[in-house]
């Protein structure tokens, strides 16, 4: 299922669920909850299983539907298939809806899902692109916010580098906790170096797997969440001071990030929706490893994926 959502910050407005046909009389449910929501920005709700219904004139667009992966199927397998379903809503995209449309990738494998969904829709900026790399953000926030005792409200600035798999990087090297008062780096309020680089890395990259082993379905909450954190930063901007991650287009980037890929990066965002990677942030040789190690998983996703696309 499609999220297709317009948002307005000051009136209502209509959002739109996109579906397969098979799946329409379940998309009811999905509609009768929002309805229950009595959501005070949500004027009206239309779901379809036409792409030119869904897509028309979107000021952003939530594309949660992905090929999961199945038993006994290969990864260039999956690939193949959310290739298909990313051309198909990329080019409905540039087709039907606004230029300046915001679209949040969320379906995995997110980032080479998104970069599909970008070159098939060539007129729409790649700027205006982007994958969901918050939940693993708002993972490692936790986590740190737990091992100090204090809210997550009082972490900031930690990093997810790269792809949102259990390859990703979360780094927590420019990470500031607030303890009583006093801002420490992550590592002078945690004092345990090992757990940092070793266990708390290893917990947020597998965090997806361990929800999955407990309740047998994937993240559901945590990630309606995370996608509401992400399109909230967008439309109002981030905290002076503060930066989140999210996957954007890699190309010129200051990090030696190779170019064309959707690499999750450490962003400030502005008032007008706009957004820029951080630059000029340390990295160590440990974060540097870390981070090609990543790339080179997206580079392999990247060149299997556009091998379909016909790129």
């Amino acid at each position: 299922m499609n999220s297709l959502l317009p948002p307005a910050p000051v009136s209502q407005s209509s959002c739109f669920l996109l579906d397969i046909t098979a799946m329409l009389p379940v998309l009811e449910g999905v509609v009768m909850e929002l309805q229950d929501c009595a959501l005070p920005l949500l004027r009206d709700i239309i779901a379809t299983d036409m792409e030119e219904v869904a897509f028309k004139d979107l000021d952003a667009a939530i594309l949660v539907g992905s090929m999961p992966r199945k038993e006994g199927m290969e990864r260039k397998d999956l690939l193949k298939a959310n290739v298909a379903i990313f051309k198909s809503q990329g080019s409905a995209l540039e087709k039907f809806s606004k230029k300046t449309v915001k679209v949040l990738v969320v379906g995995n494998p997110a980032n080479t899902n998104c970069l599909v969904a970008a070159k098939s829709a060539p007129s729409i900026p790649k700027a205006n692109f982007s994958c969901l790399t918050r939940l693993d953000h708002n993972r490692a926030r936790s986590q740190v916010a737990m091992r100090c005792g204090v809210p997550a409200t009082h972490v900031k600035n930690v990093i997810i580098w790269g792809n949102h798999s259990s390859t990703q990087y979360p780094d927590v090297h420019h990470c500031m906790v607030n303890m009583s008062g006093s801002e420490l780096t992550c590592f002078d309020a945690i004092k345990d170096e090992a757990w940092l680089k070793g266990e708390f890395i290893a917990t947020v990259q597998q965090r997806g797997a361990a929800v999955i082993k407990a309740r047998k379905l994937s993240s559901a909450m945590s990630a309606a969440k995370a996608i509401c954190d992400h399109m909230r930063d967008i439309w109002t901007g981030t905290p002076e001071g503060e930066f989140v991650s999210m996957g954007v287009y890699s190309t010129g980037n200051s990090y030696g990030v190779p170019d064309d890929l959707i690499y999750s990066f450490p962003v400030q965002i502005h008032k007008d929706k706009s957004w820029k990677i951080v630059d000029g942030l340390g990295i160590n040789s440990f974060s540097q490893a870390k981070m090609d190690a990543t790339a080179a998983e997206l580079i392999e996703e990247r060149d299997t994926a556009l091998a379909f696309l016909g790129v």
